[in-house]
């Protein structure tokens, strides 16, 4: 049998000897593209070429692409763990042709590799291709037919239509016919009774596609009609996974051997083989088996787990193998991490940036792992509490359930779970109100039209970048398009040469002005889009055509040049100080400061802090001249000692600075002084944790460091002149807050005495109404923390009452509600909703737990007419 390792490679040699350039994969994580989070497709990275925005390097390319299919149109999450092959986290193997070769060797080459190089049985495989779509006039792919004809039965070449075998990119772009080719993995006795090509399609578990032919022949447009394509390519993609299970003779992807290490883990961990595990437990087993890949790539691919964005997403991935775990397995316990050393060992030759970060996933994973079983505890909790107060046969509110989802992170199907083993249901149909008016809030808020771009002048090659020496350049305006969101219209220009730099690494996009002489538009932005750099304009130019200077905004520049370079002397800087675990992971580079993120498990102190500093200004003392070599290749700057960036992309050729060869020596595409000492003065400003594991500072240099300690002077000197300008400011400041430290002691003494008092008063002021004894009052006190020590003051000597207090703190109105614990066990009141109800009063609201609440509000003046409704609502 074929190891997984064993056939990879094959397919890349095989490709190789027929003249493809084998390329490493993309990372998993996109940027400078706001049409993807993550790259879906063995296509992504290729895009630009496709478009025609670049040419390629190479004619015939080949490689296995790491991809991740978890929102948008590409979105396989539901699936995963509940059939056999699905997965969000894969390896896309795919061969390319950029204008070469076309259907005819595309389709030969497939089926040499599968039948020869493979020996995957002929009789078991099955093509599909297009039978042609008559709204837009597609006649069915005829080449293809004719070309399979030569390799297969006819009867075993089926036509579909636009749905499986026209393949598109998205909405515009890109697009045109495609042959699948699927295999039968039946045994032969199924294989008798039904005839495989009638499941071909239907969701088969056994019956399925592994490999993709894409011909790509045409561009939608963004009106939806098509336009040919001056030059035809090749896009090929098949699935890793499941060709493992073809070649491994296995019934799941699942089964075959990339996952039998972490699975023998897993075993370890749950004292039961996979196979012996019930239905639950084993779509428990296949969410952590696929889970735990896509964390870890995504992970090392430079995105953490977050509360937006892609990292949401990550996030989400983990906490849905914990709580599979949680809820299915028994597993109380971080754990998932453990799996991160396996996946490093498995995946070394092909993917080796995971062993390189191990030990930094491991942390981040475990982190987040505590995090949301505390969560999960949490929730639990809130569960308990909200049941407490539901009248029998109740549905559990939809709107509880989404806010314990949505604020908690806390899955509804846990929820679900939950609610069944106290013998009740969520209200689903309402909890999928709630969720579906959030996905339209953000939809609404994102949705965007793009128009086609209008060609000006065609141009030559990619436009090219001349900002790195100089500030002014003559160009001509290629083409310009508009991009319409919910609230406002973005116009957008690319030219055939720019000084500009696009956004990119870290550093802010530059802005400046286009002009013509007669007419002169603002830049506004610059940004990137895959390889291409589109200026965002104030408007677009009533004349495009003829020449236009285009002139960075100097000052903006400089500055950000400034904090750039100190962004390397820093990076450099907290290696020396804090170790070479050390690693960038993420920036912000501006004109106004710099923002740095940096692998980290523990604060960095304030001693180590000002080491850092001082390193810095001295390198800026030191006058090193800036040394930029463009165009090293890759291999060359590594021997350098450059440091490359995990998640980043890099070509053949590379672009090297440094700052003293014994300092700094970076692989980047971004701006930066011709000298540190240009940068004047550095200053670190904040220090903190942004994640599990990373670290943040901010920093100043140049005239934002002048100005930092120019106001820092000024307040001091304000200060000084406050406490009548004292000889030494620091001990009269201590003097001060020694004096402050005790008049609070006395507020907090009187306080105390006043509480006892109105304790006392009100205890002695209780009445009956309806069988339950009411305290009810208004009450001087300044703080929401006074109110609440009252209430349960009250509380310890009451029985079998209920108390409502208000009070006036800082022109506001606040409610405290509390139950004594006889009553609240009785279930007759809820102090979440009484308060809920007596806040409408006061124009407020509020909640809390069955036995204590509070509310606020805006109208101080009904404050007593709240307080009058007590007995009403008992």
């Amino acid at each position: 049998m074929k190891t997984a390792q064993e056939i990879r490679s094959i397919f890349l040699r095989f490709f190789e000897s027929k003249g493809h350039r084998i390329v490493p994969s993309a990372p998993i994580v996109v940027k400078n593209d706001p049409t993807l989070m993550f790259t879906n497709a063995g296509m992504n990275p290729f895009k630009d070429i496709f478009l025609g925005l670049r040419t390629a390097d190479s004619p015939r390319v080949a490689d296995t692409q790491k991809c991740l299919r978890v929102s948008g149109k590409h979105n396989d999450l539901e699936e995963v763990g509940h059939d056999t092959y699905h997965h969000t986290m894969f390896e896309m193997l795919g061969n390319w042709s950029f204008g070469d070769y076309y259907k005819t060797e595309a389709i030969a080459w497939a089926w040499e590799l599968l039948t020869q190089r493979y020996e995957l049985d002929p009789s078991r495989l099955y093509v599909t291709v297009f039978g042609g779509y008559t709204p837009e006039n597609l006649a069915s792919d005829e080449d293809a037919i004719a070309e399979w004809t030569k390799w297969i039965d006819t009867d075993r070449i089926l036509p579909f239509g636009k749905k499986d075998n026209f393949w598109e990119m998205g909405e515009t772009g890109p697009c045109g016919p495609c042959s699948e080719i699927h295999i039968d993995l039946r045994s032969e006795a199924d294989r008798q009774l039904i005839d495989g090509k009638t499941l071909v399609n239907t969701g088969h578990p056994q019956v399925v596609e592994i490999w993709n032919l894409v011909f790509i022949q045409f561009n939608r447009k963004s009106d939806s009609s098509l336009e040919e394509l001056p030059s035809k390519h090749v896009d090929t993609g098949m699935g890793f996974e499941r060709l493992c299970m073809a070649l491994q003779g296995k019934a799941a992807t699942y089964d075959t051997d990339m996952f039998d290490p972490m699975k023998a883990r897993l075993q370890e961990l749950t004292n039961f083989p996979y196979t012996d595990a019930d239905p639950l437990q084993q779509v428990a087993l296949r969410v952590i088996l696929d889970h735990i890949r896509a964390l870890v790539f995504t992970i090392a691919d430079g995105q953490i787990p977050s509360n937006t964005g892609a990292g949401y997403v990550v996030r989400r991935l983990l906490r849905r193998a914990s709580r599979y775990a949680f809820a299915n397995l028994n597993l109380t316990e971080p754990f998932l991490y453990s799996l991160v050393p396996i996946m490093a060992q498995s995946y070394q030759e092909i993917f080796p940036e995971v062993r390189g970060q191990q030990e930094f996933i491991s942390r981040i994973i475990e982190e987040e792992e505590k995090s949301f079983l505390r969560k999960l505890d949490t929730g639990s909790t809130m569960f308990e509490e909200y049941l407490s107060g539901l009248q029998p046969g109740n549905l559990v509110d939809g709107a509880f359930a989404f806010k314990l989802y949505d604020t908690f992170g806390f899955p509804i199907d846990l929820t679900e779970l939950m609610a069944r083993e106290k013998g009740r249901e969520v209200d689903m149909v309402a909890f999928q109100e709630h969720l579906e008016a959030q996905k339209n809030r953000s939809r609404n808020a994102t949705e965007t039209t793009t128009g086609d771009w209008v060609i000006v002048n065609e141009g030559e090659g990619m436009p090219r970048f001349y900002g790195y020496d100089t500030f002014s350049l003559k160009t001509v305006i290629r083409q310009y398009r508009t991009v319409k969101t919910a609230k406002l219209a973005i116009f957008q220009i690319v030219l055939d040469g720019t000084p500009f730099y696009a956004e990119s690494g870290g550093q802010v996009g530059d802005k400046g002005v286009l002009t013509n002489g007669i007419e002169t538009i603002g830049v506004i932005d610059t940004q990137r889009e895959n390889d291409l750099i589109i200026h965002v304009v104030d408007h677009l130019p009533a004349d495009a055509f003829g020449e236009w200077t285009a002139a960075v905004s100097v000052a903006a520049r400089s500055a950000t040049s400034s904090n750039h370079t100190a962004t390397h002397l820093l990076h450099a800087a907290l290696r020396q100080v804090l170790g070479t675990h050390v690693e960038q992971r993420g920036s912000l580079v501006s004109p106004d400061l710099l923002r740095f993120d940096f692998s980290h498990f523990a604060k960095v102190t304030d001693e180590e802090l000002a080491m850092v500093e001082d390193i810095v200004n001295e390198k800026i003392a030191d006058g090193i001249a800036l040394q930029e070599r463009r165009n090293v290749p890759i291999e060359d700057a590594k021997a350098l000692g450059a440091m490359a960036l995990f998640g980043e992309k890099y070509g053949d050729s590379v672009r090297v600075i440094i700052f003293d060869p014994a300092y700094s020596v970076e692989l980047c595409g971004g701006t930066h002084v011709p000298n540190t000492r240009d940068i004047r003065l550095f200053k670190l400003v904040s220090e903190g944790s942004v994640a599990a594991g990373i670290r943040r500072v901010e920093a100043l240099t140049a005239q934002g460091a002048i100005q930092f300690f120019e106001s820092q002077y000024k307040t001091l000197q304000q200060v000084s002149e406050l406490l009548k300008s004292p000889a030494d400011v620091l001990k009269a400041v201590e003097d001060l807050s020694q004096r402050m430290k005790s008049l609070e002691k006395e507020v907090q003494e009187m306080t105390a005495g006043k509480i006892q008092q109105l304790k006392s008063e009100l205890a002695a002021s209780a009445t009956e109404v309806k069988g339950v004894n009411l305290i009810r009052a208004q009450v001087a006190l300044s703080t929401p923390d006074d109110l609440k020590q009252l209430s349960f003051e009250l509380k310890k000597i009451t029985s079998n009452t209920l108390i409502v207090l208000g009070a006036v703190i800082k022109d506001k109105p606040l409610l405290s509600v509390i139950v004594s614990d006889d009553l609240a066990e009785t279930n007759k009141f809820h102090a979440g909703n009484l308060v809920k109800a007596l806040a409408k009063e006061i124009k407020g609201g509020g909640g809390g737990q069955p036995f204590y609440a509070t509310a606020g509000g805006s109208d101080a003046s009904k404050l007593g007419d709240a307080l009058a409704q007590v007995e009403n609502l008992i």
